[in-house]
Formats: C-alpha cells, sequence, structure tokens
C-alpha cells in the first residue's frame, strides 16, 4: 500500500508500505476513506521533534475491512471514524471519560494513518461506526472528529464552556476554529477568536466568533480585558503549545475562570507564584475523543455543524510532501487527503 514517511525535517516522501494485518484478536483493519495533515505534524516537520523513517498520521475515517475474533462492536462494511489515541474504553480511567490516557493506549501515530490501510487496536473501544454510509460531502467532517473537533471541543469542555459565558482562543489553527464551533454548540455568548489572518479571522466568525483581536502576548492580554471591563474572560482555549500562548491564555482569564489547554506542550514552563495568584483553573492534555465521538457524529450526520470547513486544501495522498509545505508555509489552515 502507498503510505507516508517522514525522512527528518521537510522531507516526506510517499513510499509502498507493508500493509497491515490483524495481529490480535481485538484488532481491526480499515481502509482508509479520507486522511489528513494535523498542525501537532509540522513540529517534526520543522525539527522540533525528532524523526527518522517514520510513519505519519492519526487522523481517519474509513471502512472496516477486517477484524479481529473477539471484536463485538463493529463489523466489515462498516463506516467508522476513531480517534487518534486507540483505547479499551473499559479501563477505570477510560470510564472517567480520558480515553486518551488508558492503561493501554495506543497512539494511532506509531501506524501511521496517512496511508491506504490503517490497523486499528483496542477496535471496540476506539472505532465508532456511523448510521450508514455517509454521503461525500460528510467525510471531511466526520475526518475532522477525529481530531481537531474532538480535541477543540475537549478543550472548550475543559475551560468550562457555557451559555452566558465570555470565551477567548489562543491559536486560530484547526483546533483553535473548532474550539469557537465548540464554544458556540455549548452556548457561549461571546467568542473572541485571537488571530492575524484574515482567511481564518472569517472561518472563525462563520463558526461563532463575535470578536477578533490581533494582537499577541501582552497586547493580546490588554486587548482581552479591555473587551471584558478589566476581567478577562471566563473561559479560555490555548490550542498551540508555546510558552506564549499558555502565559497569554492564562492572563486573558479572570480570576476563578477556566483554561482548557490542548495545544501539544513545547518548552512550557509555568511560573508557579503568578499561577497560584491568578485564581485560574487549568484543564487539559490529550483529548479524550473517544468521549465524544457518537455526540459529535450525530451532530455532524444531521449537518447541525460542518467541521469539514476547516479543510482549506484538499490533495491526494501522492502529493502529500505539498500538503506539509503549505501548512508550514501558511497557505493552508489544514490539509485533507484523498485516498
Amino acid at each position: 500500500m502507498r503510505g507516508v514517511v517522514m525522512y527528518g525535517p521537510r522531507d516526506v516522501r510517499v513510499e509502498q508500505r507493508e500493509k497491515p494485518t490483524i495481529t490480535k484478536s481485538t484488532d481491526a483493519v480499515i481502509k482508509i476513506a479520507a486522511t489528513c495533515i494535523c498542525g501537532s505534524d509540522l513540529w517534526p516537520y520543522r525539527g522540533t521533534d525528532s524523526v527518522h523513517e517514520s510513519p505519519m498520521g492519526h487522523e481517519y475515517v474509513g471502512v472496516v475491512e477486517e477484524i479481529g475474533s473477539d471484536v463485538k462492536n463493529v463489523k466489515g462494511g462498516d463506516f467508522v471514524v476513531g480517534s487518534f489515541m486507540a483505547s479499551d474504553n473499559t479501563c477505570e480511567i477510560c470510564q472517567a471519560g480520558y480515553q486518551s490516557r488508558c492503561v493501554h493506549v495506543v497512539p494511532m501515530g506509531q501506524f501511521g494513518t496517512q496511508a491506504e490501510y490503517a490497523l486499528v487496536p483496542h477496535a471496540d473501544g476506539t472505532l465508532v461506526a456511523t448510521p450508514g454510509q455517509p454521503d461525500a460531502d460528510l467525510i471531511p467532517a466526520l475526518l475532522a472528529a477525529s481530531d481537531v473537533l474532538g480535541t477543540g471541543w475537549f478543550a472548550a469542555v475543559a475551560a468550562e464552556v457555557g451559555p452566558g459565558k465570555t470565551v477567548a482562543v489562543v491559536g486560530d489553527g484547526a483546533v483553535g476554529l473548532l474550539g469557537i464551533l465548540a464554544a458556540k454548540q455549548l452556548g457561549a455568548q461571546r467568542i473572541i477568536a485571537m488571530s492575524r489572518h484574515a482567511d481564518r479571522q472569517e472561518l472563525a466568525r462563520k463558526f461563532g466568533a463575535t470578536d477578533i483581536v490581533e494582537e499577541r502576548g501582552d497586547d493580546g492580554v490588554a486587548r482581552i480585558k479591555e473587551l471584558t471591563n478589566g476581567l478577562g474572560a471566563h473561559s479560555t482555549i490555548e490550542a498551540v503549545g508555546t510558552q506564549e500562548s499558555m502565559m497569554q491564555a492564562i492572563r486573558s482569564t479572570r480570576a476563578g475562570g477556566h483554561v482548557g489547554y490542548v495545544g501539544v506542550s513545547h518548552d512550557v514552563a509555568l511560573p508557579g507564584e503568578e499561577l497560584f495568584f491568578s485564581g485560574v483553573h487549568l484543564h487539559g492534555g490529550p483529548a479524550p475523543v473517544r468521549r465524544f465521538l457518537p455526540e459529535l457524529i450525530q451532530l455532524i450526520w444531521d449537518r447541525a455543524i460542518d467541521p469539514g470547513a476547516v479543510f482549506d486544501l484538499t490533495l491526494p495522498l501522492e502529493d502529500a510532501a505539498e500538503g506539509y509545505r503549505a501548512m508550514d508555509e501558511r497557505r493552508a489552515t489544514k490539509v485533507l487527503l484523498t485516498v
């Protein structure tokens, strides 16, 4: 089968890889219908994370081709959406709603889903079948649910977004934008998107943003305070993962408010005394996408939301290297790869 392999920084190739096969009775093999490039894939692409001949991709939707003997919840021919973390969905951590930290968790990125086929461990706990075979125009939206929608949704839930609240969103990538969509769905009264890019500002407004703040760092914090009577946001979504973005999020949040942080942390160190006196709640980490998949799939199926709008460039799998370049150069927010 064809699959994307990253050999090193800015060295992305599409090669022939061995098609996966069932190795455990709880596995499934799916034929990928669509996959995509994640903002987190840019960390190794830019050389921040080390990588060497690594299969790429952790977002996927597709059709079940083969199942292990113990798989009961999905069957051959089902169209399925899965999380970027495979989980058994039965352990105490999963039952508490934190499937991304399952005691038997398996990161899907180790297999690489930017490919024609994917092996899914813990198939019963990871895959959720759609109500039927989706119309073609729903596939991008369902693909978004595999990671960026579920991650943005978790960020909003972790930030205690709800009716009557003002929400600030730090980061205008796919996760931040879908955090805006989630905040709107969860009833936020005011949603402030922090963005400097006209195309992303437009999509932010489409998803529900009421205000745009272009300033960053201390200036961005000052602008958020200005918009909130000097208090700061009730809820803040952090969707970048840098020191600047985390501190901007904390400082933009009022005392007693909540920060939901889902940006993959890189060299973030929190100043203890400032955090102590901020009175801000922090909650986040790898999103337990599996917790939200049934609800999100139904919203998409009913066409109540369209997270697929976050994809602004579609390329064939063979052109994956161009997709990485486009996202690295900010010519695309998120790239969908057809298989």
